[in-house]
């Protein structure tokens, strides 16, 4: 049985860079920003056309209008997610049975919003990436395009980082530099060798 880690963390806490040494080391990983991405280029698009008339150019959302379309308006991110969230999991289901046929031992499924759309129910154990408040937001600040205003609306929709640490079976600090953290993954993966998964993912 496949072992369904969760891999979650804010905004500018580092979870891309952690999931990446996940699938340095070989390890199957499901992105759901990848798979949004994917589907604002196909199947998403239409739906989200006729959500949002004007998002959609040359056949693929355009993000840049999409998000001014929703940013700060719950009404208008509510009929978006639902459209992609379906689809989203969608791909992961797949993903997750894929890795099952061919007897992974462990996968990684990287959601930013797990917990707080209670995927958290859907793995064996949570890994969340943090690092402290200030390391944080000057990350997301030197991000083009960002600002204080922005970073607020987004973090307004996560949980707090302080909260998250308290759901998980599993930290990674990215404050400490990519080496710790390489180590920091090296941890997790030995702790976890041979455990089976309880089969909570199957049940997704």
């Amino acid at each position: 049985m496949t072992f369904v880690l969760g891999l979650t963390g804010s905004i500018g806490m580092g979870k891309s860079t952690t999931a990446a040494l996940f699938v340095q080391r070989g390890v199957p990983l499901h992105d759901a920003d990848a798979a949004v991405h994917r589907l604002h280029r196909g199947r998403a698009a239409g739906p989200i056309e006729a959500a949002f008339p004007g998002t959609v150019v040359d056949g693929a959302v355009d993000r840049a209008r999409l998000g001014a379309a929703v940013l700060g308006k719950p009404e208008a991110l509510g009929r978006l997610e639902a459209i992609i969230h379906p689809l989203v999991r969608e791909e992961k289901d797949a993903f997750l049975a894929r890795c099952r046929r061919e007897g992974a031992g462990l996968a990684v499924i990287d959601v930013p919003l797990l917990l707080e759309t209670g995927g958290q129910a859907h793995c064996d154990a949570v890994l969340v990436v943090t690092a402290p408040a200030q390391v944080q937001r000057a990350r997301v600040l030197a991000r083009p395009g960002m600002n204080a205003e922005k970073l607020d609306a987004i973090l307004s929709r996560q949980m707090p980082d302080a909260e998250k640490r308290r759901h998980a079976h599993f930290l990674v600090d990215t404050s400490r530099g990519l080496m710790a953290a390489e180590r920091q993954v090296g941890s997790i993966l030995r702790a976890l060798a041979g455990r089976p998964g309880r089969g909570a993912a199957a049940r997704s």
